[in-house]
């Protein structure tokens, strides 16, 4: 059986290989593919409108950052959501948001978890190590 690879979705060039570092060094062997802003990531789960594009994927888990371009992770999340191929797909939100708001609105749209990203690397790690963890390997994740 082939693992499922991630999806990262984060603009930032420093987290981004903040958390690649952090999933190589936690031995984490899922392929990881980046999207850069949200459009790029819903190609990636979705495809594209005209059938020309890559095949869309079906990630095991989504680490969705929220402040992103052109579309915003919230409403990356709504259409995750409200798309029946995608509705049951792990979503953690993984960003610096100190916004309560944000953190409702991911809750409100179903994320699966919500995970502020720690400053410190050696903390970063362990948050890593814990998420693919529990994702990964611990949870059992809907038929399909």
């Amino acid at each position: 059986m082939t693992m499922k690879p991630i999806l990262l979705v984060e603009d930032n060039p420093d987290d981004e290989l903040l958390t690649l570092r952090a999933l190589k060094k936690n031995h984490i062997q899922n392929d990881v593919l980046v999207a850069r802003d949200g459009p790029e990531a819903l190609t990636y789960l979705f495809g594209t409108e005209d059938g020309n594009g890559p095949e869309p994927i079906s990630p095991a888990i989504v680490l969705l950052d929220l402040k992103l371009p052109k579309i915003d992770g919230i409403e990356v999340l709504r259409r995750i959501r409200n798309n029946p191929r995608t509705r049951l797909v792990p979503v953690v939100i993984l960003t610096s948001s100190r916004e309560e708001q944000d953190l409702i609105n991911g809750y409100q749209l179903g994320a699966n978890s919500y995970i502020r990203k720690p400053v410190d690397f050696p903390e970063f790690i362990n948050a890593v190590r814990q998420l693919g963890l529990y994702w990964l390997i611990l949870n059992e994740p809907p038929p399909g």
